[in-house]
């Protein structure tokens, strides 16, 4: 299989505008976001694709590899797709722009999946953790998932799902982490269908997948990631990198 990860980068960002140009040690922080990623050495190419002349020239003239956005996208499955779409490529990995920290072992979890999928019934696959406090299993910014009895997706929800109706029955609650396997012929299927109700109810690109039918293997990961939404969080990986 051919593997590749992908990093789409807008500049502007409703929190925390231009966050990915920001300086992190000396280095912006999409540079170093793309140069983790492929410190991983999982991938046969790295690529960001962003809507900014300003990213593409970071990520170039650094010598790495970067593809510019022909439209303006509503997700980053949108913005994945349409670049790879002319890519001879099996397996495409979305990687957050904004951690500069990713590291190879959750990269490696959520590609374990496919090895043995040899009747292709995993369209993607992506990361979730247990969570138990109650702060984060009602916080409409952590997104959780259920799943069935084989790890696939049910539903996602920032909502508290299942709803602890009876809080006795052992029932574990997921976050959902954005660390995301795809099929390309999965990105391409969601790039031509529209958004319907409950992606646009939730802002949950991963419900349209639900929606028209394509599956989602979840794996359990410890995993949590450092990523930068605020300014608060850039000042707290310049103290991770002690800079």
């Amino acid at each position: 299989m051919k593997i590749i990860a992908v990093i789409p980068a807008r500049y502007a960002s409703t929190r925390f505008p231009a966050k990915l140009m920001q300086d992190l040690g000396g280095k912006t922080v999409i540079l170093r976001t793309y140069e983790a990623t492929v410190a991983t050495k999982l991938f046969d190419d790295v690529f960001v694709v962003t809507d900014s002349d300003l990213i593409f020239d970071e990520i170039v003239n650094h010598g790495g590899k970067a593809i510019m956005s022909i439209k303006e996208h509503e997700s980053g499955s949108d913005r994945i797709a349409e670049a790879i779409a002319s890519l001879e490529v099996d397996i495409v990995v979305n990687v957050q722009g904004d951690e500069p920290f990713t590291e190879a072992g959750p990269l490696e979890q959520v590609l374990s999946v496919f090895k043995n999928d040899e009747e292709r019934k995993i369209d993607l696959a992506s990361l979730m953790r247990e969570i138990t406090n109650e702060d984060e299993i009602n916080n409409p910014n952590n997104v959780k998932v259920v799943v069935d009895q084989s790890q696939f997706a049910l539903y996602f929800s920032r909502s508290v799902i299942p709803y602890p109706r009876d809080k006795d029955v052992g029932v574990r609650y997921f976050q959902h982490i954005g660390i995301y396997a795809f099929r390309k012929q999965a990105l391409l299927d969601f790039y031509s269908l529209p958004m319907k109700s409950l992606e646009a109810s939730e802002k949950l690109e991963q419900l349209r997948y639900l929606e028209f039918g394509k599956r989602i293997k979840m794996v359990e990961t410890s995993h949590v990631g450092i990523g930068i939404d605020t300014a608060e969080d850039l000042e707290k990986a310049r103290a991770i990198l002690g800079v």
